[in-house]
């Protein structure tokens, strides 16, 4: 099966198909689950400029709304991160008399709460209303609309045009690709970035990271597929850098043509891709097989662990761990419940799978003989918590790049 490419307009040849799936986000209320929106998460690449995509999108206003369920404050490491963002662009693009920024999808504040302290410019734009509020809470500038060519528009008349122009994890998430970029067009100053941090199809692949794949993630990038999208558009790519977040990310950063010179870091990471084959079918391919030998050796150790009478519970309810409890039908009767601190998605079912969602206080309660790790990205961070749980001789399960036990 292939359909148009988003950006390009050529074929998108799939690759991987993940099944009937549901939205990552959407954790239920036991009442709701008869209501239950559901697609096929299968992913292509276009054959023309080798943007990986998914092949069907579950429309953006039943994603993103007044319930969502994802908090970027929520974790330690992700709020170090931003603050630093922050100052980052305070220090080398907001120098000017009277600097202005915009973010696409500021969600809970993370970020623009640090620009904010400092007096500076600024404006989120987020259409999730309850995130909205918290960022507004902590002073910061929302307008509660999705980013388009005619909010763009209507920012640029307001405000006027701005600085930087900063997207984390949101970019990949809007399907009209190509009313974003016109957007950023109408915007951006003539000497302004377009910098965004998103998930890396290399990283995705080199660690069979599956779970990334998921309804609010459209496309998944790399350098060459961002390099031919920019040039589209009539922007440039002249930087790209690796970052640590969601175990593994690239910021791109795209500015008007001739106006900066490239890093070499560009030209280094093209090279890198075409010595991995990321523009190649047999490396998807090989892809998808990683996948389903991860979905047995993983389901096959949890039935192991069922009949040998020992405990597994969940521990992090991320919007992975929905894809990865669909595909590999991963219910109740594997992993009764799943351990989270984010307060809204507390009481609520994993949509798909089902499997209820309780606090952390259910984990420490009465220690479980293992712990699925779904949040695999803060593993870290979560071990260094969790310390007491180890030193009761429980053990840490994870499947990323491959179904292993940490003791």
């Amino acid at each position: 099966m292939y359909i148009n490419c988003r950006v390009c307009g050529g074929n998108v040849q799939e690759f991987v198909d993940l099944g009937r799936q549901t939205m990552a986000n959407g954790f239920l209320r036991p009442e709701d689950v008869e209501r239950e929106y559901f697609f096929r998460l299968a992913v292509g690449m276009c054959e023309l400029c080798t943007m990986v995509q998914l092949l069907e999108e579950v429309p953006q206003h039943l994603r993103y709304h007044d319930a969502y369920r994802y908090h970027a404050s929520g974790s330690e490491s992700h709020r170090k991160h931003f603050a630093q963002n922050a100052r980052r662009f305070m220090e080398s693009e907001l120098t000017g008399p009277d600097p202005f920024i915009v973010e696409i999808g500021c969600n809970d504040g993370v970020m623009l709460s640090t620009i904010a302290q400092a007096g500076v410019r600024h404006l989120g734009v987020e259409p999730a209303g309850n995130v909205a509020e918290l960022a507004k809470a902590k002073g910061v500038q929302v307008l509660s609309e999705f980013f388009d060519l005619a909010t763009a528009t209507e920012i640029r008349a307001e405000h006027g045009r701005a600085d930087v122009i900063f997207g984390a994890n949101t970019i990949c998430h809007i399907a009209d690709i190509e009313s974003l970029l016109l957007g950023v067009d109408v915007l951006l100053g003539p000497d302004g970035v377009f910098v965004f941090e998103e998930p890396y199809l290399g990283t995705i692949v080199g660690r069979t990271a599956f779970d990334q794949i998921y309804d609010e993630h459209i496309f998944y990038f790399t350098v060459r597929s961002v390099q031919a999208m920019a040039d589209r558009f009539g922007l440039e790519l002249v930087d790209v850098e690796r970052i640590p977040l969601h175990g593994g990310e690239i910021r791109y950063t795209l500015a008007r043509p001739s106006k900066r010179t490239p890093t070499p870091a560009v030209g280094d990471l093209l090279a890198a891709e075409r010595t991995r084959g990321l523009a190649e079918p047999e490396t998807f391919e090989r892809f998808g097989h990683d996948v389903e030998r991860v979905r047995g050796d993983l389901v096959t150790l949890l039935r192991e662990i069922r009949a040998e009478g020992r405990r597994v519970v969940g521990y992090g309810a991320p919007g992975k761990c929905t894809t990865v409890t669909n595909y590999c039908e991963i219910g109740p009767d594997l992993v009764p419940f799943i351990c989270d601190s984010t307060p809204s998605k507390q009481g609520h079912l994993v949509s798909g799978s089902h499997i209820p969602v309780r606090p952390p206080e259910a984990f420490a309660h009465d220690y479980p003989d293992f712990a699925l790790l779904f949040a695999w990205n803060h593993a870290e961070e979560i071990m260094t918590k969790e310390k007491a749980f180890r030193d009761a001789g429980g053990k840490w399960i994870l499947y990323v790049p491959d179904v292993h036990i940490i003791g």
